[in-house]
């Protein structure tokens, strides 16, 4: 006559006292919350948004079919991945709602990040450059207005002298 054992799926606690993450495991109802383990399943981390529940299908339907009892915890996990609604023999339409974080493409990313510096470089690199124009055109219109000062001045002091020479 063999014994059959009670098992349930719950939650194992891990990670940092206020930063805690769960792994999903199959034990005896027996042991304690952290104690041995028969196989672990699965994994919750209630830290993210949304919060990132990883759980492997095949083999939580294999655990509940042969009578696992799901804790409430665990059982709500079920749910939102659709693990329980397969369980159950749900038509579709009852699949879970497991909010997944939009997964950036690391290229694409890359790419607008280069993109952005390049457009900024650019920016910077054209403000440099007007700067310099500018600075130039001042300088220029400084020498120009020294320049006619200087035939202002030559010309006024010419017109004396050619009176004075006029005179004798």
């Amino acid at each position: 006559m063999t014994t059959q054992v009670a098992v349930k799926i719950r939650l194992k606690r891990m990670g940092k006292i206020r930063a805690a993450q769960y792994r999903i495991v199959v034990v005896d109802s027996r042991k304690k919350r952290d104690g041995r383990v028969i196989e672990e399943i699965g994994y919750y981390d209630p830290n993210t948004d949304p919060s990132t529940i990883r759980i492997d299908s095949e083999r939580a339907q294999y655990w509940l079919g042969v009578g696992a009892q799901p804790s409430e915890a665990v059982l709500a996990q079920l749910k939102i991945t659709g693990d329980w609604h397969k369980f159950k023999g749900y038509k579709n339409g009852q699949e879970g709602r497991l909010r997944v974080p939009e997964t950036v493409d690391r290229e694409e990313a890359r790419k607008s990040a280069v993109e952005d510096v390049q457009n900024q470089a650019e920016k910077r690199r054209a403000a440099v450059a007007e700067a310099k124009a500018k600075e130039e055109a001042e300088k220029k219109a400084a020498e120009e207005a020294a320049a006619a000062e200087a035939a202002a001045e030559e010309t006024t002091e010419a017109e004396p002298a050619e009176a004075a020479n006029e005179e004798n």
